[in-house]
This record gives structure tokens, C-alpha cells and sequence, in this order.
């Protein structure tokens, strides 16, 4: 009979993991490693970073439950829509949001129904219980692990802008952004001064 193991963790872990051990021997070929890597997990995805403007600042005056009820109501706007555009959320951590898309078009789009959605949801509600999000979008050859996380320059470029650089309302992309996805109606693209590392421009997303 053939007997069945359970999977404990996710076999592409394992299998980097490994890669990366072999890595670390002494007179390890590193290139042809790497390689190995990229041909096992190198894939080309739109990166969306999301996270809530003031965020720290209302828990600090708020307390905890309202830093729950933000997150709660933030998702709960947020997530229909980057499923009705085919993104994959990865992460949830804090206010913070991590979703991959494979059409840059589509990230961007559902960056925009976000911040529209938020807009109708913020009307006349005071200023503590309103959600204001920022976005950052980075585009280009990563390294997916699964459905656990991803790496690459762009990664770390599309979190620069969403959690750092955005103000509230605003998205933010890489120019591997707008070179995928300019013949969008209605969109234009604002080149920024803040060029995050691993991008070779930045531009805020103008939309009507």
C-alpha cells in the first residue's frame, strides 16, 4: 500500500532552503546556484504594498481596538476588490498588505477602485475613523516562494513607496509600472524627486 506524509511546510521552502545551504559551502559555485534559483522561482508579477496613512499615530491615541477596527475595515473594503482583479494577497501583517498581480494593468486598477471605494467610505465620518490608504506598485522578475512571500529589486521598491514614501490617497509605482501598463484610459503618470533603490524612476499615478 502506498503510504501517504504529510507536508509539514511548503516543499518550494524546503527546496530554497537547500539551495542556499549549498550555497554557503566553500567552493560553492554561486552563479550556477543562483541560477538554479532563478529558474526554479524567477517569475515576472506586479508587487502591491499597501499600508494606512496616521496609522501609528490613531493607535497611539486611540488605543488597540480602534488599530483593530481600522484593519478590519480597510480589508474588508480592499480585499473583494483585489480579488475581482485577479491579485493574490500574500501578507496581511499590521495595516499592511502584500498582494501580487500578474497584469500590472489590473494592479492598477484595482489600486484606483481602492482609493475610490475609501473615498465614498470616508464621507462624513470624523478624521479618526476614517481609512486613508497609500499604495506603492513595482513590477518585474522576482522570486515567489510559494504563496508565502516574494523578493526582488522590485519588491523592495514597491514597499519603499507604499509604506514609506505615499501620503494618503496617493499610488505610487516604479517606472517598470508605468512602461507595463501606460495605455490606461484617464491615467497619466507625475514623475517624483524619491527614486526608491532598485528603481530606475518613480511617478505618482494621476487618475480622474
Amino acid at each position: 500500500m502506498l503510504k501517504r506524509t504529510s507536508i509539514l511546510r511548503p516543499a518550494s521552502e524546503d527546496r530554497l532552503e537547500s539551495l542556499i545551504a549549498a550555497r554557503l559551502k566553500p567552493g560553492a559555485d554561486k552563479k550556477h546556484i543562483d541560477q538554479r534559483i532563478w529558474d526554479l522561482f524567477g517569475e515576472d508579477w506586479c508587487i502591491m504594498f499597501t499600508d494606512l496613512a496616521g496609522f501609528s499615530r490613531n493607535v497611539a491615541r486611540f488605543g488597540i481596538i480602534h488599530f483593530l477596527q481600522t484593519i478590519y475595515e480597510s480589508e474588508r473594503i480592499c480585499v473583494p476588490v483585489i480579488e475581482t482583479h485577479d491579485g493574490i494577497l500574500l501578507k496581511a501583517e499590521g495595516d499592511s498588505l502584500l498582494v501580487i498581480f500578474r497584469n500590472a494593468q489590473k494592479a492598477i486598477l484595482a489600486a484606483i477602485e481602492m482609493q475610490r471605494r475609501l473615498v465614498v467610505h470616508n464621507e462624513g465620518k470624523e478624521d479618526e475613523e476614517k481609512v486613508l490608504l497609500c499604495v506603492g506598485l513595482g513590477f518585474g522578475r522576482v522570486l515567489r516562494i510559494g504563496d508565502s512571500d516574494v523578493f526582488g529589486a522590485e519588491v523592495n521598491a514597491a514597499s519603499k513607496l507604499g509604506e514609506d514614501t505615499a501620503k494618503a490617497g496617493e499610488i505610487l509605482v516604479t517606472e517598470a509600472v508605468k512602461d507595463a501598463a501606460s495605455e490606461i484610459e484617464d491615467v497619466s503618470f507625475e514623475p517624483i524627486a524619491e527614486t526608491p533603490p532598485g528603481a530606475g524612476a518613480a511617478f505618482r499615478l494621476v487618475y480622474r
